[in-house]
C-alpha cells in the first residue's frame, strides 16, 4: 500500500480551497463566476493530495515531488484572481472611506497624497520596479532552501508563507478596499510621472481582482522574507534589503495602499511566523522521539 504523508503547508492548501470552494457553492452560489471560481479552487485544493499519491506512487519521477513541494506557488498567484466572488459574498461594501479615517487618526495626512508631491519621476520608475519583485523576492528564497538537505528550514519557510497568503486573502474578504489609486483620486494633482511608471502602474491596473489593499501582502511578504533570510541566508538579506524596502515603499508611493494597510501587516507576519516556527518546533520533537522509539530493544546498554 502506497503510504501518502501531506505535509503543513499541503493541508493549508487543501483546507483554505475547500473552505473557499464550499462558500461559492453554498452560501455565494448566487455570485458572478462563482460556479467557475469554485470549481478551480477545488482544482488547486486537490492537487496537493494527487501530487503527493502520485510521487509516493513513483519515487522515481522526481518531478512530481518538486511539483508537490511548490504547488504553494500557482495556487498563490492564481486563487488571487478568483477571489472577487468570495468577497462578493462575504462582504461586498467597500471600507476605504475607514481606512483613509484610520490614517487620518493615526498619521494626521494621507501618506500616498503627500508622496505624490515630493517624489521625483526618477524614483517613481525605481520604486515601482521594486513592486514588481513581490513574488521574485519569495522564489529566490525558497530555491535558496530548498536546496539544503533535510528540508526543515524550507517546511518552516513555506508553510509561515502559506499561511501569510490564507490569512491575506481572508482579510481581503473581510475588509475589501480598491486603494488609493482609485478612492482618493481627486486628492492627486495628476497620475504618476517617470519614465517606466506610466507603464508600470497601468499593468498594476489589469489584474482581475483589485479589493486587496488591507493588509498589505506586499509589505507583508517582504517583510517574512526579510526575517527566513536573516535567519537562514544573510547574503539573500543584504541583497534584498535595499530592494524589499523599496518594495514596502513602492506600495505608498505608487498609491497602492494606505498607511494602515503596512501597519497591520507587521502583526500578521509576527503570527504567521511564530505558528510556523511553533509547528516546525513540532515536527522535529516528532522526529525525535520516533528516532528513539526505533531503536531495537537489543541494542540498550545495561550497567
Amino acid at each position: 500500500m502506497v503510504r501518502v504523508q501531506l505535509t503543513t503547508v499541503d493541508l493549508i492548501i487543501v483546507v483554505s480551497c475547500a473552505l473557499a470552494s464550499l462558500l461559492l457553492l453554498g452560501p455565494g452560489h448566487w455570485a458572478p463566476d462563482s460556479l467557475r471560481c469554485a470549481g478551480l479552487f477545488a482544482v488547486m485544493g486537490v492537487g496537493p493530495l494527487v501530487l503527493r499519491t502520485l510521487a509516493a506512487s513513483f519515487p522515481g519521477r522526481r518531478w512530481l515531488h518538486v511539483l508537490a513541494d511548490w504547488w504553494l506557488l500557482p495556487t498563490a498567484v492564481l486563487s488571487h484572481g478568483w477571489l472577487a466572488p468570495v468577497v462578493d459574498t462575504i462582504n461586498p461594501l467597500l471600507k476605504d472611506a475607514q481606512l483613509v479615517a484610520a490614517d487620518q487618526r493615526l498619521f494626521g495626512v494621507q501618506a500616498a497624497v503627500v508622496l505624490s508631491r515630493v517624489v521625483p519621476g526618477w524614483l517613481n520608475d525605481l520604486l515601482l520596479v521594486c513592486y514588481y519583485g513581490h513574488f521574485v523576492w519569495a522564489l529566490v528564497m525558497g530555491l535558496v532552501l530548498y536546496r539544503r538537505p533535510g528540508g526543515a528550514e524550507y517546511d518552516e519557510y513555506l508553510t509561515a508563507l502559506g499561511l501569510l497568503f490564507f490569512l491575506n486573502y481572508a482579510a481581503y474578504a473581510l475588509v475589501p478596499a480598491v486603494g488609493p489609486r482609485y478612492f482618493l483620486v481627486g486628492a492627486f494633482d495628476g497620475p504618476l510621472q517617470g519614465t517606466l511608471t506610466p507603464l508600470l502602474d497601468s499593468l498594476m491596473r489589469k489584474p482581475l481582482f483589485a479589493r486587496d489593499c488591507f493588509p498589505s501582502g506586499h509589505t507583508g511578504a517582504t517583510l517574512l522574507v526579510l526575517y527566513y533570510a536573516w535567519r537562514f541566508s544573510r547574503r539573500v538579506f543584504w541583497v534584498m534589503l535595499l530592494p524589499g524596502l523599496g518594495l514596502i515603499a513602492a506600495t505608498l508611493v505608487g498609491r497602492f495602499h494606505y498607511a494602515t494597510d503596512l501597519l497591520c501587516a507587521v502583526p500578521l507576519v509576527m503570527v504567521v511566523t511564530g505558528l510556523a516556527m511553533g509547528v516546525s518546533r513540532a515536527a522535529r520533537q516528532r522526529e525525535v522521539v520516533k528516532d528513539a522509539r526505533s531503536v531495537p530493544v537489543d541494542a540498550i546498554v545495561r550497567p
